[in-house]
């Protein structure tokens, strides 16, 4: 495993149960500012349940994409009662 897919999983583990955070905040808090879109890249290739990548979503707003599916991203953050306007 690359050290910036480490680093990304570990940011991820952290990110408590009804929280959230964008693909921005994790690649800056990974130590990769500007790396968004490559934090998309490694949580689309996560099926580790102990690394919750549910948990993060897009700075535009919405839910964004999920390896299990939408719907199962949208399951997932609703039960745990996550602040997400698209969760219904």
């Amino acid at each position: 495993m690359t050290p910036f897919r480490q680093a990304v999983f570990a940011v991820v583990k952290q990110i408590p149960s009804g929280s959230t955070m964008t693909y921005g905040e994790v690649a800056a808090k990974a130590g990769y500012p500007g790396a968004a879109r490559a934090v998309g890249s490694a949580l689309k290739t996560n099926f580790d349940p102990a690394i919750p990548c549910h948990r993060v979503i897009p700075a535009t707003g919405g839910i964004g994409e999920y390896n299990r599916g939408v719907a199962e991203k949208r399951t997932r953050l609703k039960a745990e009662g996550a602040p997400i306007a698209d969760v219904v």
